[in-house]
């Protein structure tokens, strides 16, 4: 095909990392290290507490744990997309998968907080350079037609990892220790590497084209990458810290949004006017490609915002332990695994942005039955929830990557799919961080009102009292402690219904928000070329 077919975003068997190999293969492979990736995302948050016990530190220290490994993907992202064309997309992705491997030991063997820390920063940034390479080989070795398979495939190891997450990680602290957490990353880098190596050709046309980049001298835009890590890092660390420091009332908050904020201007500025940027922001003066990246954002959101409310509200309202909340939440996992080649298969029939609707809109209704959390919930009531939370995305994932690459020329994969991941990942970071702070905020408002009615001439107050102090009395206690023990009894289960009344809030908003996302995508998204189109991805 020519390099005018390349321009008008054609397809060309030339540029598959497969060479004489079923494509499949190659897909099965990047698949293995997505999923390492994606489930070290989630795996040490059900750790934490073990973590900082075993090595001297505070529950708030050891969150750094979770926080440097995120900004290090967020600063590394964006411009993996340019790091793939000028390494070499087969090395590059090597060498970040070597990366993450050997630092998932070091993290195993870390001696202090840290030393872990450090190595968290490492596996971060070999963790976050994979996902732009996979999705460029997977959509440069697929024709159009057979993409949505492919990323269905792919999309399997992007969604599940997370639910199974927690689950793997509480079981394994809970009979082994948190460093195995890292060590099970080992195997499974080596084999992605060997395998890797094995399989995937770095084909001659992607040669030729780093050839050209590089015959007029190697230019690495250095202000541009520091203004994006700037950007990245200081945003991540205000979404994880400011429920925590109190947002704008602390200075360090402020400071670090106002830094966010400058750094990301400059960052456009000299983005759009250097001659050979790191990041392409030019991509997102696409019509289709920019609502993808918005669309993903949102979908980034539900997803990792979902992952961390759920098993956050088992461990706190109800009484199950890390295991039991991942267990509880693993239904979901499996549902998507079903669901997902289903949606491969399917997306085709129709206009991408029908299918969005339809996802978005499965979405909405599920976070809308959500609302009907009640205190007696069962634990299959929770597994129920978690399916039907879920089983809407596999719709979104594959669709979003469909209108995201129409008309994406060729030798811009690498960038795109650089960008559609920062979506994902800045998605879910704001989501979580809302979440967040919804709930602490909703939380403290419901108590509030449910206080009022704890005054001694509420008849139902003082009917409550005399119960629970002649049961107290019963259990042994003086007629002093009895009554002190009722008021607290009292306060923890105003304090409970006012933390799942909060949840049921941030439910609501997230079927209100979903809903509302449904119209704006019917009438802002344009029609792919043709049905072969809609399955692009």
């Amino acid at each position: 095909m020519s390099e005018q077919g390349h321009e008008r975003g054609g397809w060309s068997p030339s540029r598959s990392a497969a060479g004489d190999r079923n494509p499949w293969l190659v897909a099965i492979i990047v698949s293995i290290a997505t999923f390492m990736v994606v489930l070290d995302t989630a795996i040490a948050n059900v750790s934490l507490r073990y973590i900082a016990g075993s090595l001297g530190a505070s529950i708030d220290e050891s969150t750094w744990v979770v926080t440097t490994y995120l900004i290090a993907n967020a600063v590394v992202l964006p411009v993996s997309g340019w790091l793939s064309n000028v390494i070499g997309r087969k090395r590059f992705y090597m060498i970040c998968v070597a990366l993450f491997t050997v630092s998932s030991l070091l993290c195993g063997l870390a001696p202090s907080l840290n030393a872990l820390i450090f190595f968290r920063i490492l596996q971060g940034l070999g963790g976050g350079g994979m996902p732009t390479s996979e999705q460029a080989i997977l959509a440069d070795t697929f024709p159009p037609e057979r993409r949505a398979q492919a990323f269905a495939l792919y999309g399997i190891a992007v969604i599940v990892a997370p639910t199974v997450g927690p689950t793997l990680g509480g079981w394994i602290t809970d009979n082994y220790s948190w460093h195995w957490i890292f060590f099970i990353n080992i195997p499974i880098g080596i084999a992605s590497l060997l395998l890797v190596n094995w399989v995937l050709v770095e084909p001659e046309i992607l040669k030729r084209e780093r050839r050209q980049m590089l015959a007029g001298g190697l230019h690495i835009d250095w202000i541009g990458f520091a203004l994006i890590a700037l950007t990245f890092g200081s945003l991540e660390f205000v979404l994880d810290r400011g429920q925590e420091d109190d947002w704008f009332k602390s200075n360090m908050i402020l400071a670090f949004t106002l830094i966010t904020a400058a750094s990301f201007v400059f960052f456009l500025l000299w983005e759009l006017t250097e001659r050979d940027p790191i990041v392409d922001l030019r991509l997102l003066f696409r019509r289709q490609f920019a609502i993808a990246f918005l669309i993903m954002m949102t979908v980034g959101a539900i997803l990792f915002g979902s992952n961390q409310i759920l098993p956050q509200l088992l461990q706190t309202s109800f009484p199950y332990t890390a295991e039991l909340s991942g267990l509880a939440v693993m239904p979901g996992g499996l549902a998507m695994l079903f669901m997902m080649p289903i949606a491969g298969q399917v997306t085709g029939l129709m206009q991408p942005k029908y299918w969005i609707a339809i996802g978005l809109g499965a979405v909405a209704l599920s976070m809308w039955y959500s609302t009907s959390l009640t205190p007696d919930a069962t634990f299959w009531y929770f597994a129920k929830v978690r399916i039907f939370q879920v089983i809407g995305l596999p719709f979104l994932f594959i669709p979003i990557n469909a209108i995201a690459y129409e008309g994406l020329p060729q030798n811009k994969t690498s960038e795109g799919s650089a960008l559609i991941n920062v979506a994902r990942n800045l998605g879910g970071s704001i989501g979580v961080s809302l979440a967040n702070t919804e709930l602490l905020r909703r939380s403290q408002f419901h108590q509030s009102r449910l206080v009022e009615n704890t005054i001694p001439s509420s008849p139902v107050f003082h009917s409550t009292m005399q119960q629970m102090t002649q049961y107290f009395t019963h259990q042994g206690a003086p007629p002093t402690a009895a009554q002190s023990h009722a008021f607290g009894f009292i306060g923890q289960m105003v304090a409970s219904q006012a933390t799942l009344l909060a949840y049921i809030d941030v439910f609501y908003t997230w079927a209100i928000f979903t809903a509302l996302l449904v119209p704006v995508v019917l009438l802002a998204i344009k029609r792919v070329s043709g049905p072969s189109r809609a399955a692009a991805h």
